[in-house]
């Protein structure tokens, strides 16, 4: 079913068309953009002044019209903000002052060229000299979209979402500056940028469950990888000293504020170093970002201020738990961890150390509100870790912790290939137990792990939870352009949409 609106602008569409306009133009000069325009003429400007000798070019989405006879004043928006556009019948000429009042309005795109005044209130304003239509919009632009009772048609129609709320496209800009600034710091420190494979024969380099699919050609099962680790450990092996990698991580995983089953991450590794060097790195990287976007380590998140200025706190994980919890993780025996959780109402359904600790430590974590480093996880549950030097029972492994949420995880990364091997036999044990988040037995890194890889110092960032705090996004679907979201049929959410539109 076509609606009204839209029957009426193809209607004007075809009427453009048969008087000669083509309501689809290739191409059109842009010489400025709305926030440069605010910049450069804002202070040179007084309420009412003109300046008639500057004339330039501009072209955006039209917001708003109000019309007043033999005139209308627009707000037109491009991708640094919203500025004021000033048309009269007698600059623009009759015949397309004509145009613009029958066959241009709010939604469409245009290209104007004016110079710059200050109307009487003191708003900066483009007076339009001429105007061409650059796109007619179809669909009717919505005006309660943060009403809409599907609050998911939001992330399914990411595109309407950026033309009705402005901060939505600088939430993006701030996370494509966010991973420049890490790149420009990590080639500072001499890193080299690679890319490793995202379908992978095995899983690997995370306790997690994987998305399966099928690769025709060897007629063969794939996974869409969980981790870049193992991959790029092969490159120190090969020689490379600081390798890293941005990219998107697929995780067949629940969805909340702070999961979205597809999500990048930066992970990188260091030959010659250990947890302590990454942890210093790791400071230095966030601090720098954050700096460079902010002008200071500190942002607002909520209610709450977060400071990412050095040195990090540091933590011990089982001091942490024990402190919280009176439970030792190290000591107690898994029966009264298993007595403690079911008095939490949580049942462990594989009875493995490693299980019990994730769910305790699951109940503190959200402790812990300033950037803190949680250090010296037992081996248990950091399967790719290298052993503590001084407690052979955990491993040098941090993860960074800021308001309650994993920012990061490091560690020294384990290059004794027959420790590596006993390791990955726990997984697969843990795997026949019914455990769809345990790694695979990966005989080609055991290989090269035999090959020979100098001491390493690895570390993985989500860059989606980064760049929530950033932000001031208090949901990962906000800060990721096109989450996943609950499918709904075409059909619906169109019927779904007029009903608001009708409410309007």
């Amino acid at each position: 079913m076509v609606s009204e609106v839209k029957k009426q602008r193809l209607q004007m569409i075809k009427e453009l068309k048969e008087q000669g306009i083509n309501p689809y133009p290739y191409k059109f000069e842009k010489d400025f953009k709305a926030q440069e325009i605010k910049n450069k003429y804002s202070s040179k400007l007084e309420s009412g002044q003109l300046l008639e000798d500057e004339v330039f070019s501009f072209a955006g989405r039209i917001m708003t019209i109000r019309s007043h006879g033999k005139s209308a004043f627009m707000h037109i928006k491009d991708d640094t903000g919203r500025i004021q556009a000033y048309i009269r019948k007698d600059k623009i000429g009759e015949d397309a002052f004509n145009i613009f009042k029958k066959y241009i309005g709010s939604g469409d795109w245009v290209g104007i060229k004016g110079f710059p005044f200050k109307t009487k209130t003191g708003e900066l304003t483009i007076l339009v000299l001429e105007i061409q239509l650059l796109t007619k919009t179809i669909r009717q632009m919505p005006e309660k979209w943060h009403g809409l009772k599907d609050k998911e048609i939001r992330y399914r129609q990411r595109y309407v979402d950026m033309i009705s709320n402005d901060n939505v496209i600088e939430v993006f800009k701030t996370r494509s500056l966010a991973i420049r600034y890490m790149r420009e710091y990590l080639t500072e420190q001499g890193f080299y940028e690679v890319e490793t494979p995202i379908l992978e024969n095995i899983m690997g380099g995370a306790n997690a469950r994987p998305f399966i699919t099928h690769l025709n050609v060897y007629d063969q099962p794939m996974y869409l990888r969980i981790a870049t680790e193992l991959h790029l450990k092969r490159l120190v092996v090969g020689g490379m000293e600081k390798v890293y990698e941005i990219g998107r991580i697929f995780r067949n995983e629940g969805i909340d504020y702070k999961h979205n089953p597809e999500f990048t991450t930066i992970e990188l590794y260091q030959a010659y170093a250990d947890y302590n060097d990454i942890m210093e790195l790791t400071e230095n990287l966030l601090a720098y970002v954050t700096e460079k976007i902010h002008g200071t380590t500190k942002v607002n998140y909520g209610e709450l201020e977060i400071d990412f200025k050095p040195p990090f706190k540091r933590v011990d994980m089982r001091e942490f738990i024990k402190g919280h919890l009176e439970i030792d993780i190290l000591e107690d025996s898994m029966e009264t961890m298993d007595q403690y959780l079911k008095k939490q109402g949580i049942e462990v359904p594989i009875k493995e150390r490693g299980k019990y600790i994730d769910e305790l430590w699951d109940l503190v974590e959200d402790k812990i509100i300033q950037p803190t480093f949680v250090m010296n996880h037992p081996v248990e549950i950091s399967p790719l870790a290298k052993r503590h030097r001084e407690d052979p029972r955990l491993s040098e492994r941090f993860e960074l912790i800021v308001n309650g949420s994993e920012l990061a995880n490091a560690f020294s990364e384990l290059n004794d290939a027959e420790d590596q091997m006993s390791r990955f036999k726990a997984q697969a044990e843990l795997k026949d137990l019914g455990d769809d988040e345990a790694q695979l037995m990966d005989m080609d890194f055991l290989r090269a792990l035999e090959y020979g890889m100098p001491p390493t110092g690895g570390l993985g960032i989500g860059i989606d939870r980064f760049c929530m705090f950033l932000t001031n996004t208090q949901t990962i679907k906000d800060i990721i352009a096109f989450p996943l979201s609950k499918p709904m049929k075409f059909e619906e959410e169109e019927k779904m949409m007029d009903e608001e539109q009708d409410q309007d």
